[in-house]
């Protein structure tokens, strides 16, 4: 791998401007009033990412085979891939240690949306559940990311993510955050919902731009080849104009390299050919145009560079798996 710290002469920030496209949507958020002795079983939700943020108390968090986690005030976690796991109430025993007490270790999981919530908008709840005992307060959501690229970095993150008040490694003003999260948790305050619901999506984002930063697993793969000053390159130009005409030697020119050690050094760090991500890119922009758009299919395929809806046809259920008029709006269909 080269060196990435230094700056790119040209101004070009590969991996920079694929955190620009980090933008999502949020699904639900939820603030959640527990006390114990309580269990909570969150569904499965594909193509989502859920975050828990512990404001008072503590709990365990639970996630397929992963260790449970113990979140206390301020801790954040990540689910990234929408797998369904469990909350559930947690004390310290008196030598210190957490533990759940027999009460707790037996609690039933109750399924989220059999849980009655207060409404208080489209998409922000309030969820009060338990037994009377200790209590624990969190905010909780499910985001849903709408660029290819923040999708595809999604896939490469570990099952869970977790980011503890006390973790010295993470800078003091995402410490500041979560306290001022919990604090605006704890009031709720006229436009509290509007505060916790964007500090929830800054809070995500920079979780993902921390473990970018400092995880080994971030090296390579994809997010490795956007540090790489050639390969990078070459993928910075496609992610900036997908419509443009590639082929390996355009791709090569951009790299300034051979046409022969740009293909296999393209395939070793992303993991596909150099033409096959080009065709995936322009596919996965074409689905996330056709979920949030109303353009025809025609001026879609112009668009991303073919010359023909046909073409362009071909090519997206060759490799999405449906025609793009099946995903068309109503409205537009």
């Amino acid at each position: 791998m080269q060196d990435t710290n230094r700056e790119w002469a040209d101004g070009v920030d590969p991996l920079g401007e694929a955190l620009h496209l980090l933008r999502m949507s949020g699904v639900f958020y939820c603030r959640s009033e527990f006390s114990a002795p309580w269990a909570l079983a969150l569904p499965p939700m594909q193509d989502c990412l859920m975050f828990h943020v512990a404001t008072a108390g503590r709990c365990r968090l639970e996630v397929g085979d992963e260790a449970p986690r113990l979140l206390e005030p301020g801790d954040l976690a990540l689910v990234p891939h929408g797998r369904g796991h469990r909350l559930r109430s947690v004390v310290l025993a008196t030598d210190g240690q957490d533990a759940p007490t027999r009460q707790e270790r037996e609690a039933e999981p109750a399924a989220l949306f059999d849980l009655p919530r207060e409404s208080l908008s489209e998409r922000y709840e309030v969820l009060r559940h338990g037994g009377g005992g200790t209590p624990t307060s969190m905010v909780c959501g499910a985001v849903r990311f709408d660029h290819p690229a923040a999708r595809l970095l999604v896939t490469m993150l570990p099952p869970l993510l977790c980011i503890r008040a006390t973790d010295s490694a993470y800078p003091e003003w995402m410490h500041g955050t979560l306290h001022f999260m919990a604090a605006e948790a704890r009031q709720m305050r006229p436009g509290g919902e509007a505060v916790l619901t964007r500090l929830a999506d800054v809070l995500v984002i920079q979780a993902l731009r921390s473990w970018i930063e400092q995880d080994q697993a971030a090296r390579g793969g994809w997010l490795g080849a956007l540090r790489d000053r050639q390969i990078g390159r070459a993928l910075a130009q496609v992610h900036r104009d997908p419509a443009r005409p590639w082929n390996l030697e355009t791709l090569a020119a951009e790299a300034a390299m051979s046409r022969s050690a740009f293909a296999a050094r393209f395939t070793a760090l992303v993991g596909v050919p150099a033409m096959q991500y080009v065709a995936r890119w322009r596919m996965h922009l074409a689905l996330s145009h056709l979920q949030e758009h109303d353009d025809s299919i025609g001026a879609l395929a112009l668009r991303l560079g073919y010359q023909s809806e046909a073409a362009f046809s071909r090519a997206f259920k060759r490799c999405i798996g449906v025609s793009p008029g099946s995903l068309q709006r109503p409205a537009r269909r």
